[in-house]
């Protein structure tokens, strides 16, 4: 398990991100506060306060790689092993 801090400032952030973590068969959680989403429901992910950086937690860190590489080729998501950083322009 693998725990990394994220910034979803914005519905279209939100949407990019849940459209990228889909692609993986293995399971991602959001965290804010007391609440536990599934960080593959953008209707979760929408109940939270979008204002606040969250926790993702990544159940299979084996796939950590494969995740760094996919975020790594969007313009908008850089990815290391400890932040996902969202560029804005």
């Amino acid at each position: 398990m693998k725990e990394v801090l994220i910034s979803l400032e914005s519905i279209e952030k939100v949407r990019d991100f849940v459209n990228v973590i889909a692609k993986f068969n293995t399971d991602f959680d959001i965290t804010s506060g007391t609440k536990d989403i599934d960080a593959k429901s953008i209707v979760g992910i929408l109940t939270l306060n979008l204002a606040k950086p969250m926790n993702l937690i990544i159940h299979d860190s084996d796939k950590m790689d494969d995740i760094i590489r996919i975020y790594n080729h969007t313009e908008e998501i850089c990815f290391d092993n400890d932040r996902i950083y969202l560029i804005t322009g």
